[in-house]
């Protein structure tokens, strides 16, 4: 091989590497967004024991249910760890914390994993047992992403327990995706409304439902796949999917704070 294709291959994979830099970066930023809606809607009031405040500019299913203690306690776990999920998943995919501060990734890997699990469980509880009266398609959905979170943590738990570290960071990757399922969806509703002044609706957010968790997986599949790959197209391509989903999450992040500031207090 000579040393034009070399610096080729270099620059291709520069380019996708940081192709899927800006897309963490905006994820990160919208992850805070998201954050600050859980911190700001629910911890407050589950830390004030105010429950009846969840239903105040509630987005989700129903929360508070009066005379349902143990379903007011599962409603505020699953809350709860979604806000562990958001911090602790953002910061294991930091390349800087894994190869400086290896303990503080394994620990923070852990909680993000109990937490996953725990989020997963009751949110399809929620669905199913407590009748959180989303629908069909949405309890379908909700249960799907929840059996997934469950798949990809145990297998990234095993493959940690294996030493195997590839088959780890694999699917430790696809967590963060299906994980982060509910963020997305907010991504993709909003930043549909913003551009289409939601055309297409309902429908489209039945087909959301299940993009959320599935669209990211897509992604990410393609994007190992083109760095594990020397194919020059496949690699350009690649960049170039990254930065139109990136564009599009800007969009939707931008809407979705906004509509988090006209909902705050």
């Amino acid at each position: 091989m000579n040393e034009k294709t070399l610096k080729q291959e270099s620059g291709q994979y520069t380019a996708l590497r940081k192709a899927a830099g800006l897309w963490f970066f905006v994820t990160f930023l919208g992850q805070c967004v998201f954050l600050y809606r859980i911190v700001s809607q629910y911890g407050v009031a589950t830390l004030s024991g105010r429950f009846e405040d969840w239903e105040r500019n509630n987005e989700l299913f129903r929360g508070y249910v009066a005379g349902d203690p143990i379903g007011n306690l599962f409603f505020a776990s699953h809350v709860m760890f979604a806000a562990v999920v958001a911090v602790g998943g953002t910061f294991q995919l930091i390349p800087q914390i894994r190869e400086r501060a290896i303990i503080v990734h394994r620990w923070n890997g852990r909680a993000f994993m109990f937490a996953s699990v725990v989020a997963a469980l009751v949110g399809i509880y929620m669905n199913w047992v407590r009748d959180a009266n989303s629908g069909p398609v949405n309890s379908i959905a909700v249960t799907s992403n929840g059996v997934l979170i469950l798949l990809c943590v145990a297998m990234a738990w095993r493959a940690a327990r294996a030493g195997d570290i590839d088959r780890h960071r694999r699917w430790a990757l696809c967590a963060f995706m299906v994980v982060s399922g509910v963020f997305f969806k907010r991504l993709l509703g909003f930043g549909w409304n913003m551009l289409t002044s939601g055309a297409g609706m309902p429908g489209m957010d039945y087909f959301f439902e299940f993009a959320s968790y599935l669209l990211p997986l897509g992604i990410l599949e393609l994007y190992l796949r083109a760095r594990a790959s020397r194919s020059r197209n496949m690699q350009l391509a690649t960049v170039v999917v990254l930065l139109v989903v990136t564009l599009y999450m800007c969009v939707g992040t931008v809407a979705y704070t906004m509509w988090v500031l006209r909902k705050r207090g």
